[in-house]
């Protein structure tokens, strides 16, 4: 048997089997290729999900957790720590909110649950109704029982009714539902301001504008979902710093530590001063070696001015994507910002294509049917971009051949 097989055959042995079959095992990354166990290089342009946002194995951030790790792995939250402390003031430095205040979480999902009781607490000093949640429809916000239904994704909520039935979800493109939605009973709007999992989709501005607005008219904190898009995934920061809107929270994760499990809810103004002592804990939030990975993640893109390359990077990836509408099969049309783009294709082929781009040992992932989703890291190089180009195309060619 391969190593591959191997692993499965164990696999299927002893973990649950939540997710679907796996699509390959590596053992070991550099930059943006991984390395299988035949030591097969595969150029990653999902990055574990836009994680590992400074490619596989950066030094800075190896170093900075084995020098973490031989100091201090873990005390809790009951003492403090300096990498912990050191996070939470970069993190207010880059999100440009002087009075920001952190709750340190493992995932997205956490960070987001933080963001939807810290909303709830808030909206219940008003008035006892005031409980309700508002989402958009395609959003993804989290797989635990309150970001699931904060989910606009129906389909991923059958298997677990009923839910709690706090949350109203609205169409992602009408900001006028959005408004009517918004009540004196909602205390927050949850948004991606670029919906990942719901098809790399960037919101029309006018609805983040309506989410702003319908948020001050009724005394309900805005919240953006910024565990895909943010530390530079779309170009800015965050998502919300290329919008006219400032958001009352922000949750991020995934980039964060560039692969270690953290995640971070954020706010600032009146938001910053609603948890109190008892309110809400964790144990391993704010972990030492994960925040030193984080402070070292973040001091490498300001050291390196990654943020500026990976512009550069994402136009290059874009116009290159462009140039296949009208010309290779199946291509109609690109969305998406930065280095998380979408390619768009006139049939629900996306899962063909994914599969010829991993026969060509090129890492992408489909998502709805008719959507090609890539999210390479950063710090990818202009090769490496061209390359996974030409690889798509032959994908795409590939498939056409197949289904023709």
């Amino acid at each position: 048997m391969s190593y591959f097989e191997q692993l499965q055959t164990r696999s299927d042995a002893h973990i649950m089997r939540s997710y679907g079959p796996p699509k390959g095992a590596f053992v070991r990354g550099k930059g943006t290729v991984l390395f299988d166990g035949e030591d097969q290089p595969w150029l990653d342009f999902l990055c574990g999900l836009a994680v590992t946002s400074l490619g596989h194995a950066h030094p800075a951030v190896s170093k900075a957790i084995a020098d973490q790790a031989e100091l201090l792995v873990h005390t809790s939250n009951l003492y403090l720590t300096e990498p912990a402390i050191e996070l939470a003031e970069r993190l207010a430095k880059i999100t440009g909110w002087d009075d920001a205040s952190v709750f340190f979480a493992q995932c997205g999902a956490t960070a987001n649950e933080a963001a939807i009781k810290l909303a709830r607490k808030h909206g219940k000093r008003i008035r006892d109704d005031k409980v309700r949640v508002v989402t958009l429809s395609g959003s993804f916000h989290g797989r635990t029982l309150a970001t699931l239904e904060a989910t606009g994704q129906p389909g991923k909520h059958e298997a677990f009714q009923p839910l709690a039935g706090f949350v109203d979800t609205v169409a992602h493109d009408d900001p006028d539902a959005l408004r009517a939605a918004v009540t004196d009973e909602t205390c927050a709007v949850l948004l991606e301001v670029v919906q990942g999992e719901g098809g790399v989709r960037p919101l029309d501005a006018e609805v983040v504008r309506a989410a702003r607005e319908a948020c001050d008219a009724h005394g309900a904190l805005l919240i953006a979902d910024e565990v895909q898009t943010g530390i530079g995934r779309t170009g800015p920061w965050f998502a919300f710093q290329d919008t006219d809107v400032v958001p009352d929270v922000l949750t991020v994760a995934k980039a964060l530590a560039n692969g270690m499990p953290i995640g971070a809810c954020i706010a600032h103004g009146e938001a910053g001063r609603v948890f109190e002592p008892g309110d809400h804990a964790t144990t391993f939030g704010g972990n030492p070696v994960t925040c030193a990975a984080a402070n070292a993640v973040i001091d490498t893109i300001e050291r390196e001015r990654i943020l500026t390359t990976a512009r550069a990077r994402g136009v290059r990836l874009s116009e290159g994507l462009q140039r296949f509408v009208g010309f290779v099969p199946f291509a109609i049309g690109v969305r998406g910002k930065g280095l998380l783009l979408g390619l768009e294709l006139d049939r629900p082929v996306a899962a063909q294509v994914e599969a010829e781009c991993r026969e060509r040992f090129l890492l992408v992932n489909a998502i709805g049917g008719d959507l090609l989703r890539f999210a390479p890291p950063l710090t990818v190089s202009r090769q490496e971009v061209d390359q996974a180009l030409k690889t798509v195309e032959e994908a795409l060619r590939a498939v056409a051949e197949t289904t023709a």
